[in-house]
């Protein structure tokens, strides 16, 4: 299906632009999709968006901001299997949340790594 294959391709292209830390460009990727997207997608999709805005916000030095986007975002990636359409998602929400419980701002991105 090509709406399929079109889903697909902008979930990894958001994928490597959050990995290489655009996360203002991995959210318009993720957003062009989660517009059309039906369950369970759209609310992965969500998470996706809002956990890169949580990370912006994050970067941008609004601890507050970066918290409350973070938050919603955990709890659509929570309903989310581990492996979802090729990609991490356990692994992402447990460095999501190692990365919003230190107090200190970290180098370190949390990386949407690609399984098979």
């Amino acid at each position: 299906m090509h709406i399929e294959r079109e889903f697909e391709a902008e979930l990894m292209r958001g994928a490597e632009l959050f990995n290489a830390g655009r996360y203002f460009e991995a959210h318009e990727a993720w957003e062009r999709i989660w517009l059309g997207a039906s369950e369970p997608d759209r609310t992965i999709v969500q998470g996706l968006i809002q956990a890169a805005a949580a990370l912006l916000h994050r970067e941008r030095n609004n601890p507050r901001g970066a918290m409350r986007l973070w938050n919603k975002a955990r709890d659509k990636l929570g309903c989310a299997p581990a492996a979802y359409r090729g990609l991490a998602i356990g692994d992402l929400r447990a460095a999501l949340e190692r990365r919003f419980a230190a107090r200190t701002k970290s180098t370190a991105r949390p990386q949407l790594r690609r399984i098979d």
